[in-house]
């Protein structure tokens, strides 16, 4: 659905970028650090086994109370997580992560880490190359989900865990290429959850993992996992302070119950549609309800109702009069949905969450209040256009 979402002027993908001749040192491009060559291009992929946890040699850290330590992840782990270099035009484009998912040869990573490539390479962590194809993506999530030509025996996926589950507090733990530097683990909590960020096309991306795991430029689709050793998200973006485009301990990850949902329809039709509902909005506060008097305190108003959108074809009507309430502007006049389906809704996540549930062509019962008139009013949704133009 199309919202209207505070500006986050400082969140930035964190894909690296590269030179035509990958010649690292202190030159920048696109205001994201160079980073040197990578090795071993080759064509074939050589057996590889993560060692599990208690084989390497030497002393072993303790286990964490109720899971695993940073260092068991990422022997577990690490052979799973790979290096993809994107080319466009002959010339090196880009730098990312990527994990392996299955023993189909199928790898996640980030949409914004190959778009606009016309060649992919991922690297293993034996150092050898293959070359990827694109079997399907989504900017509307900024996933993307690869295919690469290798034995099953020579790939060792990871698994996705339940995001649901995840707790603010959590420990997790990153395993990425962050600069180029292969492989790189880094630990920390999650900091936050049911973050909203902005996905390369424009619309939101919502109930995103906030971490403080540090996480830089090359970490883009590289795994977010949980004490168990599970991904439970996509590592996508960072906060950074200032002009700077280094870590400031506040990353993004893209949940893994979303990404099961996405590479799921990728996989099966090779495209994602979502639902759209076409309106802009904004939520009640009780200021603004004892103000103008509304029926409610709580609800989101339909401040705007998009050209040729399921809300238009329902005839919602959009708000007419600009007013401002302590600090905060509303368009007012518009309908007011109080619940969805029968629920009761209270904020705009309310609403995202619940169109976001929904396929195309669904139908949804809204209960409104026009003025003082309360009905329900029954949408057909539509599908989201590629990008977002409002």
């Amino acid at each position: 659905m199309c919202v209207t979402s505070p500006s986050r002027s400082s969140r930035t993908p964190i894909v690296a970028l590269t030179a035509a001749a990958l010649l690292g040192g202190g030159a920048a491009l696109g205001g994201a650090a160079l980073v040197g060559a990578l090795g071993g291009e080759t064509t074939t992929v050589v057996e590889t086994v993560a060692a599990p946890a208690g084989t390497a040699s030497g002393p072993q850290p303790a286990a964490a109370k109720d899971g695993l330590t940073p260092g068991q992840i990422y022997r577990r782990s690490a052979a799973g997580v790979v290096q993809i270099t994107t080319s466009q035009g002959g010339q090196r484009q880009g730098l990312g992560s990527g994990f392996v998912i299955d023993k189909s040869g199928h790898v996640v990573t980030n949409f914004h880490v190959i778009d606009g490539a016309d060649q992919i390479e991922v690297s293993f962590s034996n150092q050898d190359t293959l070359p990827a194809t694109l079997v399907g993506s989504d900017p509307s999530t900024d996933l993307a989900v690869l295919k690469v030509d290798a034995t099953a025996r020579a790939l060792a996926p990871l698994p996705l865990g339940d995001s649901e589950r995840v707790a603010v507090g959590d420990p997790v733990v990153a395993i990425g290429n962050p600069f180029g530097l292969e492989r790189t683990v880094t630990a920390g909590i999650v900091s936050a959850l049911q973050r909203r960020v902005t996905a390369p096309n424009g619309f939101a991306i919502d109930q995103v993992i906030q971490t403080d795991a540090p996480i830089n430029s090359g970490n883009s689709g590289g795994p977010l996992f949980n004490a168990a050793g599970e991904v439970i998200g996509v590592n996508s973006q960072i906060q950074t302070g200032g002009g700077g485009g280094g870590n400031v301990g506040i990353g993004f990850a893209v949940p893994s119950n979303t990404v099961k949902s996405v590479v799921g329809q990728i996989l099966a039709t090779g495209r994602v549609d979502h639902a759209f509902l076409g309106i802009g909005y904004s939520e009640v506060t009780p200021e603004l309800a004892r103000q103008f008097s509304l029926p409610v305190d709580t609800g989101v108003l339909v401040e705007r109702v998009d050209e040729d959108t399921a809300a238009a074809r329902a005839g919602l009507r959009a708000g007419t009069e600009d007013v401002v309430v302590s600090g905060q502007s509303f368009r007012m006049g518009g309908d007011l949905i109080v619940a969805v389906d029968g629920q009761r809704i209270s904020s705009g996540d309310d609403l995202r969450q619940a169109v976001a549930a929904a396929k195309p062509g669904d139908e949804m019962e809204l209960r409104l209040y026009r003025g003082d008139d309360e009905r329900t009013v029954t949408v057909t949704l539509g599908r989201q256009p590629a990008e977002r133009t409002r």
